[in-house]
């Protein structure tokens, strides 16, 4: 039997347009949407995505930071909606780097758990929660390759950025 090898790209691009079977939203605690990829996911995806983080927050009360739950996707091109909880910045005393690294695999985790071949993720943490940008594309890095590597979950793992420095410094990650 032949190993595949997950592909993993950089993309400078509106992460609510790519065409996988899930994308990865930088949500809050409580799932109640917000500002950047989190309200452009609710609203490019429509109001169902919304009713059911309603319901995942009646059921187990939201989301813990590092944590990842999934709903549906809406309106997008995508089969999935993965929400995780990046950290907030305070420094680096705090676990974010470690929480920041758990968004990733929990992510991954759920996503394979789920049949998903294709992900997206944005780079988590880095706008008003205020994580280092170069750092967080680092972490971001190496925590996708070490999850996919010898697994045959995924055939494509694209790292969506919005903005040309994020772009970047992930691509700059990936390709050391």
């Amino acid at each position: 039997m032949t190993q595949v090898m997950s592909e993993i790209k950089v993309v400078l691009e509106d992460i609510t347009t790519v065409q996988v079977d899930a994308i990865v939203n930088a949500a809050n605690n409580a799932l109640a949407g917000g500002g950047g990829v989190d309200g452009a996911i609710h609203k490019a995806g429509g109001p169902s995505i919304m009713e059911e983080c309603k319901k995942i927050v009646e059921k187990e009360g939201g989301c813990g930071t590092g944590e990842a739950v999934v709903t549906t996707a809406g309106h997008l091109p995508a089969k999935f909606v993965i929400h995780t909880v990046g950290p907030v910045w305070k420094g680096g005393e705090a676990g974010e780097r470690e929480k920041l690294a758990d968004c990733y695999k929990n992510s991954l985790q759920l996503a394979s758990e789920t049949g998903c071949k294709t992900i997206a993720f944005p780079n988590i943490s880095t706008g008003v929660y205020g994580f280092p940008k170069e750092e967080a594309a680092r972490i971001a890095v190496e925590t996708v390759v070490r999850f996919v590597t010898g697994n045959n979950s995924f055939r494509q793992v694209l790292l969506v950025c919005f903005d040309e420095g994020n772009f970047r410094l992930t691509k700059k990650y990936l390709n050391q």
